[in-house]
């Protein structure tokens, strides 16, 4: 029997306050495989990045399970990585002491995370800039920077909290089909949560849309695009295929209904 990658069985999540209870999240339930890409959808306040807190380990449900490869989430894990709306780069540090950040912390052999950081960035393009500061690089270049500082701990499952939307249109479309690209091509299980429904079209294996508050499942719709050779075509080709608009218009209309 395959053991799903993330799953969720039947989580509430209940606020307290001194001024009563708000139930946050009603009943979610779904699972995602090892390698897949799945994109949340909804309105603001729904609970999306409350799924990510609970998949992180940083908060628990009140009723119900979170598991990651079977086994129920307790608290934060190394097998989890965060990317934020923010980069979050120490301007004091450079680039490759930034990536550095995670095996510092958690106490590794820094000779060999530095070897694993300066190849990352190579990598990722940013082999010229190791020593730069932040402040001297682009917006979607602090984003690269930033994946390879989570990417520096190997985690298997990154966790994507509206990661481009600090940056301009042109360069988010750009950074958005670099970065699902990298992704991809390292076989992580990636959970992205934004308000632009073409992104997470574009990027994703599945779509999830939540519903208002109380976020529960409104629907999953699985994305599949025309094949570019072996490989599924970037988020930017994505959105030039005739298949797009009818996922758009779709995600677009179940959205729409809670506007009304």
């Amino acid at each position: 029997m395959i053991v799903p990658k993330i799953e969720f069985r039947h989580v509430n999540l209940r606020y307290f306050t001194p001024k009563g209870e708000t139930l946050a999240l009603r009943d979610i339930n779904f699972k995602v495989e090892q390698g897949e890409f799945v994109s949340i959808v909804g309105q603001s306040g729904c609970g999306k990045s409350t799924l990510l807190s609970l998949l992180s380990g940083l908060i628990k449900p009140t009723e119900g399970e979170v598991l990651i490869d079977g086994k129920t989430v307790t608290g934060p894990s190394p097998q989890v990585g965060f990317m934020l709306q923010q980069d979050s780069l120490f301007e004091w540090r450079s680039i490759v002491d930034n990536a550095l950040l995670g095996p510092e912390i958690r106490g590794d052999d820094m000779g060999a995370a530095r070897r694993k950081a300066e190849a990352l960035l190579t990598r990722y393009g940013l082999g010229d800039f190791l020593h730069s500061k932040p402040s001297e690089l682009s917006g979607g270049m602090r984003q690269r920077a930033a994946l390879a500082r989570t990417m520096c701990l190997t985690p298997d499952i990154l966790l994507l909290d509206e990661p481009f939307s600090a940056l301009d249109f042109q360069t988010r479309l750009s950074i958005a089909d670099e970065i699902g690209d990298i992704i991809r091509k390292e076989n992580k299980t990636a959970v992205l949560v934004t308000h632009d429904i073409p992104e997470a079209i574009a990027m994703a294996d599945r779509v999830i849309v939540l519903s208002r508050r109380p976020g529960r499942i409104k629907s999953i719709h699985d994305i599949a695009f025309p094949s570019h050779g072996n490989d599924r075509p970037g988020s930017f080709a994505a959105r030039e295929t005739t298949e797009f608009p009818s996922y758009f218009n779709t995600v677009w209309e179940e959205l729409e209904v809670h506007v009304e």
